[in-house]
């Protein structure tokens, strides 16, 4: 079958609308006709050049629909589910695999932008290939997946949210959670509040951290982040900034959760953790992007630097997990949703993301 897609042609440039055909849905791949998208910053380093990744290629990576038709192999999954897609769809064989730690999986081929047999699941009208994102390609009408990266997700739980779950949320709140392993009354920072640093907020405040400091360069993405649980607002370009944290949390928070992946914010946040505290880094750089520390405050203060990878998430345990918090009231993730525009408006989307416009911006495909 073809599936309608926005395709990016070349770094910097705008994407175009292409119909491309899907692969068949043999062995354990899934077809999902596509519901909504979000759009992430980690489809802006592709767009803009900022990473590497193989041209022609459909973007989008943070997805929701409904499978339309399974593979032979395929035992989770049937036709009419409703499911959250995983950019990160785990082999199940490797070490990490096996000793439970789905996002440090060696033998994906998602980071490839294939699927696991290494074809593409997407050819133009040439018969030529087109890449997928991570493996998904969610700007488009439909994708085909393996079943590792569709995960089912009660029918009631909103495409809009849903597509959040695939990424956002559960990097976000899988960081409190799995990663840092925030105990209620720990004290936390958050810096930059973009759709991530939203869902660490929202994980913060689920697991009763306080004092939870937001820091953003956004006033209005500040006051929003009050709505989330911040109990104090700080501007970045504070010059007092470092003392302030301090004076909040008692000389230091016990986390400061970094959600950017910019130089100058990875190498200030040690600086705001107190002694034994620890800095998260979930924000994802520009490929080349280097930051300093001090080791010697580290080692003195017994401080500690941790990365964190899709939250430290199993998906097919955490995704269901957080729908069903969603669905109880206890994380409120409409609340992220921002914009939503059609498949046609994806540039206008990454120009909004760009300038740290509004909250996530959600791609309708069903328009």
């Amino acid at each position: 079958m073809t599936t309608r897609a926005r395709v990016l042609t070349q770094a910097g440039a705008p994407t175009v609308e292409a119909p491309l055909e899907l692969v068949e849905p043999s062995g354990d791949l899934v077809r999902v006709r596509l519901t909504a998208s979000g759009v992430c910053h980690s489809d802006l380093h592709v767009a803009v050049g900022e990473w590497t990744a193989p041209l022609p290629m459909v973007l989008g990576h943070e997805g929701a629909g409904v499978v339309e038709a399974v593979g032979p192999g395929v035992g989770t999954l049937r036709p009419g589910d409703h499911v959250a897609l995983s950019w990160y769809a785990q082999c199940g064989r490797c070490r990490p695999c096996r000793q439970g730690s789905a996002w440090l999986c060696t033998g994906t081929r998602s980071t490839s932008h294939l699927l696991p047999d290494g074809r593409t699941s997407l050819r133009d009208a040439h018969g030529a290939p087109v890449h997928a994102f991570l493996g998904l390609g969610t700007f488009a009408d439909a994708t085909v997946v393996p079943e590792a990266a569709a995960v089912a997700v009660p029918g009631d739980v909103p495409a809009r949210v849903a597509a959040l779950i695939g990424c956002a949320v559960t990097t976000g709140v899988g960081a409190v959670l799995n990663t840092a392993r925030v105990r209620p009354g720990d004290s936390a920072v958050v810096v930059g509040c973009g759709g991530v640093g939203q869902s660490i907020l929202l994980g913060l405040s689920l697991v009763g951290a306080d004092p939870i400091v937001a820091i953003d360069l956004s006033d209005e993405r500040l006051e929003h982040a009050r709505t989330l649980g911040a109990t104090h607002l700080l501007r970045g370009d504070d010059p007092d900034l470092v003392a302030q944290v301090a004076s909040i949390t008692g000389d230091g928070a016990d986390h400061a959760f970094e959600a950017i992946g910019r130089a100058e914010t990875i190498t200030l946040l040690p600086s705001l953790v107190g002694r034994g505290g620890q800095a998260v880094l979930v924000g994802m750089p520009a490929e080349g992007v280097r930051a300093s520390i001090d080791p010697f405050d580290l080692a003195d203060a017994g401080k500690r630097v941790l990365g964190c990878n899709y939250g430290s998430s199993v998906p097919a345990v955490d995704f269901p997990r957080i729908a069903q918090l969603y669905r109880s009231g206890r994380l409120p993730l409409d609340a992220l949703v921002g914009a939503v525009r059609s498949l046609d408006e994806v540039d206008e989307a990454f120009t909004d993301l760009r300038n740290a416009v509004g909250l996530r911006t959600i791609l309708d495909l069903t328009t």
